[in-house]
């Protein structure tokens, strides 16, 4: 890839996520030959006047023109996308990478969708060599990692893996941005109108390789429940629905080292049983609603539209922690993740311009296809995210 253009596109530069992608990789990598993509051309000369970046090159390009697609892959080593709902514009996008061999990775959090396009564009990827990562953000960085960076310290303790993991979600302060909630309405969407859908969806693994036996694990949490290893209770964590898939595809596609028997389950710790009883059932009645055209109208109009988020203040004293427990029956292991700035933006942005960097400028081990974070970038990722303020570490007895 020595003769393209740019090291990386930002695609959606314009959108929330996308303007504080681009304003990270201008303060902390102007080394990085870098453009700012999008369907609009005012909107992109706008953003380059907010950031006072007047010689930053601007791309166009629309999910709906795949010649413009095809165009823009091939102008960059990496393209970084955060234009969703991925399951309505992201296909296009994620085949014209795939065929120029351009290395991808999104925010996406739709199983739905990742399931669909595996069988078709693996291949391709597969082919070119252009290594295609979902999910790099706050889904699923931090439960994939954790799970990766543990057995890797169990192995080095114990002399094998653990056979069980649990992700514990912790103290955390953020908000909402209206581009997270246009991608759970499509999906809720979806899924109200295709019972196979729904079932994908439902499949805990529904993201493992063609071919794969089913492990066995079983639905994520619904309810509350006590756990030993944390001393509280838990409720379930919305997030488990992809982070769960996604770490048992990393599993899968490093060829099932822990054992086809490895168990993964995430939850939310909770203060009391109180507090977990609520969070089930405010959980339970918005993901409930979501499904019926009446409610999702109106959820629509309580939460912030597509192109609105928290602000910067609730951006930068946000936080969050994260937290594996990893057992074999007889020893047992904890790690702690920490990340500053609220998990879904401020966190979520950086951890996702980290992702298009390693993609762009590390020595990897795998070739082409679809990949997670863990399995496609690993080390080189953990050893990325400490520069922004993304720490793991062993909780040690």
């Amino acid at each position: 890839m020595a003769d393209r253009q740019f090291d990386i596109v930002l695609y959606g530069a314009s959108g929330f996520t996308g303007k504080l992608v681009a304003a990270y990789l201008i303060e902390a990598h102007p080394d990085v030959t870098w453009a700012i993509a999008g369907r609009n051309q005012q909107k992109l000369e706008a953003l380059r006047r907010e950031l006072n970046q007047p010689e930053l090159s601007i791309v166009i390009a629309d999910s709906a023109d795949s010649a413009s697609l095809a165009a823009m892959a091939a102008k960059t080593t990496t393209l970084i996308s955060t234009v969703g709902p991925y399951a309505k514009f992201g296909t296009p996008v994620l085949e014209a990478c795939a065929r120029e061999g351009t290395h991808y990775c999104d925010l996406t959090g739709e199983a739905q969708w990742m399931a669909e396009v595996y069988e078709r564009i693996d291949p391709i990827a597969k082919a070119s060599g252009a290594r295609l990562v979902h999910c790099c953000g706050f889904d699923s960085i931090p439960s994939d990692l954790s799970v990766y960076f543990l057995q890797k310290q169990f192995i080095e303790r114990y002399g094998h893996y653990a056979k069980q993991i649990a992700g514990r979600m912790g103290r955390a302060a953020g908000g909402v941005s209206g581009g997270t909630v246009a991608s759970l309405m499509y999906v809720a969407e979806q899924a109200s109108k295709d019972p196979d859908i729904k079932e994908r969806i439902m499949d805990p693994y529904a993201l493992y390789p063609a071919g794969t036996a089913k492990g066995l694990d079983g639905p994520d949490q619904a309810g509350i429940a006590w756990d030993d290893n944390f001393e509280s209770w838990t409720g379930p964590f919305v997030m488990a629905a992809i982070n769960t898939k996604v770490v048992r595809r990393s599993h899968a596609l490093a060829g099932l080292p822990y054992g086809a028997d490895f168990r993964y389950d995430e939850s939310q710790l909770c203060a009391s049983r109180t507090k977990a009883l609520l969070s089930a059932g405010g959980l339970g009645a918005v993901m409930a609603g979501t499904f019926f055209s009446p409610t999702r109208a109106l959820l629509k109009k309580v939460l912030p539209d597509p192109g609105e988020g928290p602000s910067e203040e609730t951006r930068n004293n946000g936080f969050f922690e994260f937290w594996a427990h990893g057992t074999d029956g007889d020893n047992n292991l904890k790690v702690k993740v920490t990340g500053q700035r609220d998990p879904g933006y401020g966190a979520t942005s950086r951890m996702l311009a980290q992702a298009g960097l390693c993609l762009t400028q590390d020595e990897l081990s795998v070739g082409g296809g679809i990949w997670t974070p863990a399995s496609a970038m690993g080390d080189a990722l953990l050893h990325r995210l400490p520069s922004v303020d993304i720490h793991f570490s062993v909780v040690e007895p």
